[in-house]
This record gives structure tokens, C-alpha cells and sequence, in this order.
């Protein structure tokens, strides 16, 4: 038997008259018919007994349609229930994110998310090396770089512009750079992951790419310390404007050389799975994207970063 046909006879219940019934749900009167039809072949009775003036319960119909009815009754508080659960903003987010930004600048959205929505639980895995979803205990995924995994969904939360950075006090003892070619002669640090140092910095100068060898002293493959390292005077640092926007603001940093920018890169938000998309990662993306934008636009505002690098 099929829920629509069920229906169809409840409403002949209610109308005594399969014509009413039929007019009441906008079908033609045949197709009612053929409905009540199948559900008393279904049951092996007659469920009405119908004479040439009038349509009355049978016995049958008498002990089963009031149990058809609260039963379909219960179907639809479940089906109501189950979407509103669908649309509940809950569940335990397990998130991938890098080091830096995920320490410094993702840790405290989530925060207020979190205090707005108390059902969320988080577990944060901060690292710098790529996630993998098969691999580590996590649901989600925020990284630099979009995705080449094409099994996996996506979102791009912004562009991300790279900026080559250095303090005042390492500024103020080595002297500033002018150009590109200045560069090997200041000390870099570095980021290094699975025992390869990336010690070739690449710059975008008239349209071309432009890669620069750095002598280094430090390297780690954590990009909060190089961030703490460079804001403590020990050299200079190519790193995403996401985390450096405090301490640029701040004046602990400064950028260099505007005129030859390190190449850009871009935040996304992966999933294992379309079902992993709930409405929980729906409100997460909205919110990283909000904060990302405005905390760009803050960069952008003081001077710090050319609009032009935001790109879409």
C-alpha cells in the first residue's frame, strides 16, 4: 500500500463520497477510485459499503481506518521532527586547521559560535601538515589551497594574499631590502615540512615569477613560531595576511617590497562528503567567511594590503 493511496482513503472516510474526496485533493475522481481500489485488494476487504445513495463504513473499515489514521498521524510528527533535527545547529565539529591560523585566528570565532549555538562540541587538530580524512580523527578541514582531491567538497571561504614581513627591530639592525635582489642578504625563516626545508621564496615582479634563494638560520614546521620568530627580530617571513593582520595592525610587523608580492593563496573549507555538509558547517562557513572578509577589509583600510589582491 502506498501513503498517497492511504490518504486518498482517509479523505473518502471523512467525505463519505469518493467525488468530495477526489475534489478535495485536486484529482480526478477515477484516480481516487483506483486508490481505494489497491488499499482493499492490499487488505482482502472492503473497507466501505456503498449503495447508490450513500458511501458507509464497512466493519472492516470501522476497526482500521482510525489505526491507518493515527498511524499516519505518527509518520508525519516523525517526519516533522527528523527535519527539524536536519536544520538543529549541533553535533561535534572535529577540525583541521594550520598551526598559526588556526591557534591565533580560528580558535576564537569558534568560540563565539559556540557560545551562540551550545549544542556544538570541537575538537581542534592543529598541524601544518595536510589533513587526511581517512587518517586523522576529523569531519572538517580548513586549508591553504584549494582542493585537487576530487572526491572531497569544498568551499572557498576568501583569496588569501601572501606578504613578505619583518620587524621594526630586525629592520632597524639589518636594514630594509629595496629590492628583490637585496634578499639573500638577510635571513629567512623558514618553513620545512617532512624534512624539506622550503628555502626558495617565490615573487610575482611585471607579470613574472621571480624565486629567491634564502640563507636562514631558523627553520620550523610550525608557522606559529616562524610568525613568533619573525615578530621577535630574527629575520624575515613570507606568511598569509590571515595571521598577520594583528601584528601588522599593531605596527610588530611591517610589509616589503609592495611592488613584488609573494604569490597568493586561498582558504577552503573541505568536506569527506556531500551528507558531512550540515547545517552546523553551513553556519560555520557564513561565519569564517564574515570574519575573513572583515578582517582582510581591516588590512586594506590601513594601507597594509592592495584591494586589488583580494581578487573574488
Amino acid at each position: 500500500m502506498q501513503l498517497s493511496d492511504l490518504h486518498v482513503v482517509l479523505k473518502v472516510a471523512e467525505f463519505r463520497s469518493i467525488t468530495a474526496a477526489a475534489n478535495s485533493l485536486d484529482m480526478r475522481t477515477a484516480t481516487a477510485s483506483a486508490a481505494l481500489k489497491r488499499v482493499e485488494q492490499a487488505l482482502g476487504s472492503e473497507l466501505f459499503v456503498r449503495t447508490t445513495r450513500q458511501l458507509r463504513l464497512s466493519s472492516a473499515g470501522e476497526r482500521f481506518l482510525p489505526q491507518c489514521e493515527q498511524a499516519l498521524t505518527l509518520l508525519a510528527q516523525a517526519q516533522q521532527n527528523l527535519q527539524q533535527d536536519a536544520e538543529r545547529i549541533e553535533g561535534e565539529l572535529r577540525i583541521a586547521a594550520a598551526s598559526d591560523l588556526g591557534r591565533n585566528v580560528i580558535a576564537p570565532w569558534l568560540d563565539e559560535v559556540m557560545a551562540e549555538h551550545t549544542g556544538l562540541s570541537l575538537k581542534l587538530h592543529l598541524s601544518d601538515s595536510k589533513a587526511d580524512f581517512y587518517r586523522d580523527p576529523i569531519n572538517l578541514a580548513l586549508r591553504y589551497g584549494s582542493p585537487t582531491d576530487a572526491s572531497l567538497y569544498g568551499f572557498k571561504i576568501c583569496s588569501v594574499p601572501r606578504l613578505l614581513v619583518a620587524s621594526p627591530e630586525y629592520l632597524a639592525r639589518a636594514s630594509t631590502p629595496q629590492s628583490l635582489e637585496d634578499l639573500p642578504h638577510h635571513n629567512g625563516l623558514l618553513y620545512q615540512l617532512y624534512d624539506i626545508t622550503y628555502d626558495t621564496w617565490t615573487f610575482q615582479r611585471d607579470g613574472q615569477d621571480i624565486k629567491v634563494k634564502m640563507p636562514s638560520d631558523r627553520a620550523a614546521n610550525d608557522g606559529d613560531l616562524v610568525r613568533r620568530w619573525c615578530v621577535a627580530g630574527k629575520g624575515l617571513a613570507v606568511k598569509s595576511c590571515l595571521d598577520l593582520a594583528d601584528d601588522l595592525l599593531a605596527g610588530r610587523l611591517q610589509p616589503l617590497l609592495t611592488n613584488s608580492q609573494p604569490k597568493g593563496t586561498e582558504l577552503w573549507l573541505i568536506c569527506p562528503s556531500r551528507p558531512s555538509i550540515t547545517p552546523a558547517v553551513r553556519l560555520l562557513r557564513e561565519s569564517l567567511t564574515g570574519h575573513c572578509k572583515a578582517r582582510l577589509d581591516s588590512l586594506v583600510k590601513a594601507g597594509l594590503l592592495d584591494a586589488d589582491r583580494l581578487g573574488d
